[in-house]
């Protein structure tokens, strides 16, 4: 059956699907729609076994699918509460988050980098914290100079990047940038490989903190 133009087609489809922002219900309807597609290709496979196994592991790929939706997979979302940070980015495989102040514009910047890349890798998260939301953490994790990017990959903090000086040092780095640093990471992966491997592989207070008057760096300590 890996040898089926179509199924190869429609399987395709999902997975790019998954990668696209999701703007209105139409798009999860197009997306229902493929999997019906797909559900039929696998029901006329001339073999038995393959059909079996098909249909088993097509269900394990939409389940899995709808619980990263649940989880806000595919998006760049934002968290408030603290304890929720450190639950997510325990139980995630790969996750990036971003630890800003709404008053310092290269957090905007970065902001609107990951804000690409979210949707581009499904399988990892991507969110934000806002630092005044979460003072344990950034004592804990030794956060002091914002825009910081944290990487996590089971659960534990692989990487981060701190202001911009390996993104070109410069406010006007490109999101490739970005993207090719957090891959070598490891943290988000490119697909590769044969599309039909997704569904036939398995058997604290505000004055805490003040933005430097050249504002290139924001600090947390001062």
């Amino acid at each position: 059956m890996n040898d089926n133009p179509r199924v190869a087609s429609l399987t395709a489809r999902v997975i790019e699907s998954n990668r696209r922002p999701r703007h209105n219900d139409q798009d999860e309807e197009d997306e229902d729609a493929i999997f019906a597609e797909l559900e039929e290709e696998i029901e006329n496979d001339s073999n038995p076994s393959m059909r079996e196994h098909g249909m088993q592991v097509l269900k394990e790929h939409m389940d899995q699918l709808n619980q990263m939706k649940q989880n806000q997979h595919g998006k760049y979302s934002e968290i408030t509460d603290e304890k929720e940070v450190v639950r997510v980015s325990a139980r995630e495989k790969k996750c990036v988050v971003h630890f800003y102040h709404s008053r310092f514009k290269r957090c905007e910047i970065m902001d609107k980098h990951l804000a690409k890349l979210a949707p581009k890798y499904f399988n990892t998260r991507f969110f934000r914290v806002f630092v005044e939301n979460v003072p344990w953490l950034v004592e804990r994790l030794g956060i002091k100079v914002l825009p910081c990017v944290i990487c996590f990959v089971d659960g534990v903090s692989k990487d981060r990047l701190i202001g911009f000086e390996e993104l070109g040092n410069t406010d006007g780095f490109e999101t490739a940038v970005l993207e090719l640093r957090l891959s070598t990471i490891g943290v988000i992966e490119k697909p590769s490989g044969n599309p039909l491997d997704k569904v036939y592989n398995n058997s604290s207070s505000s004055g805490l903190y003040r933005v430097k008057d050249s504002d290139d760096v924001f600090d947390l300590d001062e």
